[in-house]
């Protein structure tokens, strides 16, 4: 379901807005928030909400990995966008579940109009680090429907 309501939406984002993904918002179109759901260190593995206003995506991004690695996306609320490079866009809504393999180019985000969460899953592994790419630009994005 499509949310260009804040607060309708956020009764729907069972895991909560969050704080602004401040620390990030260079490799973002638009504002994002996190909402850590468990603390960096006290576990293999870092599980965080992120949630994107209408219209905000990431950056073309790879988490790069020499063995294990990637990331799990639960979508939790709203409608988004997960696209691979070299494949059509995908739709996500509550319930979908996004494997990225390591080293696989992509983007995700929100439909540009509805708000959007998802649980990101950080896959631990061996030298794995994210590398932000280039912007997701607007006339594709405003092209999908």
């Amino acid at each position: 379901m499509k949310y260009e309501d804040k607060e309708e939406f956020n009764e729907e984002n069972t895991f909560g807005i969050g704080i602004p993904n401040d620390a990030y918002a260079l490799y973002f179109i638009g504002n994002s928030y996190l909402n850590p759901l468990n603390e960096i260190g006290e576990s293999a593995v870092f599980v965080a909400n992120v949630t994107f206003e209408p219209g905000c995506r990431n950056n073309w991004h790879i988490h790069k990995a020499s063995s294990g690695g990637g990331q799990i996306l639960l979508c939790t609320a709203g409608e988004g966008w997960y696209q691979e490079e070299g494949e059509d866009p995908v739709s996500l809504v509550p319930g979908t579940v996004i494997t990225i393999q390591p080293n696989v180019k992509h983007w995700h985000g929100a439909k540009k109009d509805s708000w959007f969460a998802h649980i990101a899953v950080e896959v631990p592994g061996e030298d794995a680090e994210a590398e932000w790419l280039e912007k997701v630009e607007d006339e594709y994005y405003n092209s999908l429907e």
